[in-house]
């Protein structure tokens, strides 16, 4: 999987929220200052090569879309982050988070709720 810039992800979000749309339609989604519609027709060649966005062409005109979903996207950065900063232990995220001051409760409640579904799951 692919790790995009912060400004390809940016771009991706509104391609995600989109579906399909113009050069022109994705600046109408970026807030002000606009940047300058080359910049983003650059990133979004960009994220072409990348194989991550489609087009169809009209004319002399692209219309393009995300090939992959939001939800792949998500779940290939977990997986480079579990790999690459926890060892791919769900644990070792549990005790990370664990050590954070900013965790509520609620949060806490829901999170062993989840594990415990999991732990059903996969107990049977």
């Amino acid at each position: 999987m692919v790790t995009l810039t912060k400004a390809e992800e940016k771009i991706m979000k509104l391609l995600w929220k989109l579906e399909k749309g113009f050069i022109k339609d994705i600046i109408e989604e970026l807030p002000e200052p606009k940047p300058p519609y080359n910049s983003v027709s650059t990133i979004v060649r960009v994220l072409v090569k990348k194989e991550i966005v489609g087009f169809n062409k009209y004319g002399g005109t692209y219309e393009y879309y995300p090939l992959i979903s939001k939800d792949e996207y998500r779940k290939g950065q977990m997986s480079n982050l579990l790999n690459g900063y926890f060892n791919n232990s769900l644990s070792q995220v549990v005790n990370f988070f664990s050590e954070s001051k900013n965790v509520k409760i609620d949060e806490v409640n829901e999170a062993i709720k989840m594990l415990e579904e999991l732990k059903n799951k996969k107990n049977g």
